[in-house]
């Protein structure tokens, strides 16, 4: 019964970790490690406030618990130093899920399950980590001294003084041995470690870390397993690059986004100039003002975006349009009218995920020559007025697909066949008329008298 109820203690410590460490490193995204502090039987750790959830504990933070841990706890510290530690080792190889047999730490388990008050710091930056020995060497005010379990055992310590003990721990995904086995070698380890001080009755700060995070290796090792294995993957964030901008006297007056820029020749292959405009560019000739403004960039590539804007009566707003657009590659020069598709309020942006000169075109080739040129744009957005000083965002968009595309207006124009059907069939079966007299062929017959 006692072991039974010793086993179910070990049980919710180490799954009291494991779940504190999901919990408290939650939304932060920076490299990591666990640190987990505990003193020997008979002392008790100072209460200090758990870390919030997601925050990642600095230098200045340590710093501040080591001196608030150290005040009243053994000077004897030992520093169990990991070469890489992360919580995922702790959740995949604890045994938390009742699996005792399974865990890799037991007697990690059973020295926090003897400690009365363990200090568990579940996000740690790895930087602060790989500095931990500096830090107690200078709050304990001697020299770390590596050493390990055979050593210490022909070493008597003085249970007064002041010892800084490092216990180097490796950490190995090889083929040799897993990472479950090397984590239980080194369970053993601190075992066996904190057995020798109990039997010379030395007490003792123990300090379990890492030097830098596991998780890299981790994630590095999912490229060599089947495809048809089953693995949870963070997605890829692409790096989106901000908006070409022109500033004028008073701040950005033109901004101008595209995904993608392709250009083609004839039906040869696309050649695609989106990184060349993405990259620093002169904006040398571009020009803004409160009627017209024209953006112009060279790089290998020149492009010239020509707008202008005026108030139509009937709106009794401003609009603006895409006037001219210019593009000089391989000597030619070709150019486009863009004001018949190209235009919005003038306090608005415009956006169009195609814009392309050969499909449902809104660039009108102005010339001849420019016909022989295939030019496509990917999620293009422009804006040559009204930005808003001090800021580098498009105001609200304004998109070149209408509310009412063909596939709303079949469904909407399907729905009200329908509708108009059954209001007929409703309409007809309300006008229906049933006779309100009936001949009752059992009663008496209708005798008509007839007299001369």
């Amino acid at each position: 019964m006692a072991r039974s109820e010793s086993s179910r203690k070990m049980t919710t410590t180490v799954a009291f970790i494991a779940i504190s460490f999901t919990m408290f490193s939650t939304g932060s995204c920076s490299s990591q490690v666990p640190l987990v502090m505990w003193s020997s039987e008979g002392h008790i750790l100072p209460p200090l406030a758990s870390p919030a959830a997601g925050h990642l504990v600095s230098n200045v933070e340590l710093m501040s618990y080591l001196n608030s841990v150290l005040e009243s706890a053994p000077q004897n510290v030992l520093l169990f130093l990991q070469d890489k530690l992360s919580k995922d080792d702790f959740t995949r190889y604890g045994g938390v899920f009742g699996n005792k047999q399974e865990s890799a730490f037991p007697n990690l388990e059973s020295a926090l399950q003897s400690s009365s008050s363990p200090l568990v710091l579940p996000a740690l930056s790895w930087h602060g980590a790989s500095a931990v020995p500096g830090l107690l060497q200078e709050k304990l005010g001697v020299s770390p001294i590596s050493i390990d379990a055979d050593t210490l055992e022909h070493v008597h310590l003085n249970a007064s003084g002041n010892t800084l003990l490092v216990f180097n721990l490796p950490y190995s995904s090889g083929a040799y041995l897993s990472c479950k086995d090397v984590l239980r070698n080194n369970d053993e380890i601190i075992g066996r470690v904190l057995n020798i001080m109990k039997t010379q009755g030395v007490p003792y700060t123990a300090i379990y870390t890492g030097r830098m995070p596991s998780r890299v290796i981790e994630a590095a090792s999912l490229i060599g397993q089947s495809s048809m294995s089953r693995s949870l993957l963070q997605t890829v964030v692409n790096e989106v690059n901000p908006p070409l901008m022109f500033n004028g006297t008073s701040g950005p007056c033109i901004m101008l986004w595209a995904q993608n820029l392709r250009v083609s020749f004839s039906d040869q292959a696309w050649t695609d100039l989106g990184p060349l405009t993405s990259a620093n560019v002169s904006t040398a000739g571009s020009f803004c003002n409160e009627t017209n403004s024209k953006y112009h960039s060279s790089c290998l590539i020149i492009s010239s975006f020509s707008m202008s804007q005026r108030r139509y009566p009937v709106s009794a707003r401003n609009w603006f349009s895409l006037d001219t657009l210019e593009l000089e590659f391989n000597t030619s020069i070709v150019t486009y009218n863009g004001s018949r598709g190209i235009y919005a309020p003038a306090e608005y942006s415009f956006h169009c995920q195609n814009v392309n000169n050969f499909q449902n075109a809104l660039l009108v080739p102005s010339a001849q020559n420019a016909t022989q040129w295939r030019i496509l744009f990917t999620d293009f957005q422009i804006q040559g007025f009204g930005i808003l000083n001090g800021t580098t965002n498009f105001s609200y968009a304004s998109d070149c697909a209408s509310f009412f595309t063909p596939g709303i207006w079949m469904g909407l124009i399907t729905s009200l066949l329908m509708v108009l059907i059954l209001t007929y069939g409703l309409h007809m079966i309300m006008q229906l008329r049933s006779m309100d007299r009936f001949d009752d062929p059992k009663g008496p017959s209708i005798s008509v008298p007839q007299s001369d």
